[in-house]
């Protein structure tokens, strides 16, 4: 098994320094060592490797805009197009769940209700109930939640399987084997505090209650388990 973390971007310096990077999380929240994983940061130019020379993809989340259409960026969608082709199991977080959209044919654009922040509850719909990543989780959850951006209108054959108050695709499949995430179940408690506390100018410019925003943050066990899960659909 080898397992390729597509990095689009790292967290903030200052949740950096003290937790880690993007790729340390998802190979701890996929169960999986450093052994059975490879990294490519396209953000910083790396080329990526024939999709069938690895058993599966993660697109991590990113500071970047997906409508900004940067070169690495648009390279990345165009090859993510080929490994769905390809059958590789596929699925994308954050700005990755927004590039995969992009990449099919959907629209990404910045979310009309505003920034979605701290720990929200999803909710699955019914259409998710046999879904091979989502089918098993609970009816509704908590995940951990930061962005701007959204997928506003998925893709014409793609299926919406989650949502929450804000965003209307929390969770999406966009072919047999290649999902997207809006939440971000690599994060814990620990991480979104810290994305909270890092973020706190922005917030109180666009009148979020800091505060209440951190007492608020809880344990989210459901949506950290969706990693675990899709590692199985790769290794299997």
């Amino acid at each position: 098994m080898k397992l390729l973390i597509v990095q689009t971007g790292s967290a903030i310096p200052a949740v950096r320094r003290q937790l880690g990077d993007f790729a340390q999380w998802f190979r701890r929240g996929l169960g999986l060592s450093a052994r059975q994983t490879r990294v490519a940061r396209v953000d910083r130019g790396v080329q990526l490797p024939p999709p069938r020379s690895v058993s599966g993809v993660v697109i991590t989340g990113s500071g970047a805009m997906v409508t900004d259409r940067l070169e690495w960026s648009e390279t990345t969608a165009r090859w993510l197009r080929r490994a769905i082709e390809a059958d590789i199991p596929v699925l994308g977080v954050c700005y990755g769940h927004q590039l995969l959209a992009h990449a099919l044919g959907g629209r990404v654009g910045y979310n009309p209700h505003g920034r979605e922040m701290g720990s929200v509850s999803i909710r699955r719909l019914p259409v998710s109930a046999q879904d091979a990543l989502l089918g098993s989780s609970p009816l509704a959850f908590d995940a951990q939640a930061t962005h701007l951006q959204s997928v506003l209108e998925p893709p014409r054959d793609a299926v919406v399987l989650a949502r929450s108050s804000l965003d209307s695709c929390q969770a999406v499949r966009f072919a047999p084997r290649a999902w997207g995430l809006q939440f971000h179940p690599e994060f814990g408690a620990r991480e979104m505090r810290a994305y909270i506390r890092a973020r706190d100018g922005a917030l109180v410019d666009e009148d979020f209650d800091v505060p209440a925003l951190l007492r608020e943050v809880r344990s989210t066990p459901q949506a950290k388990s969706i990693l675990r899960r899709f590692a199985r659909l790769v290794r299997n």
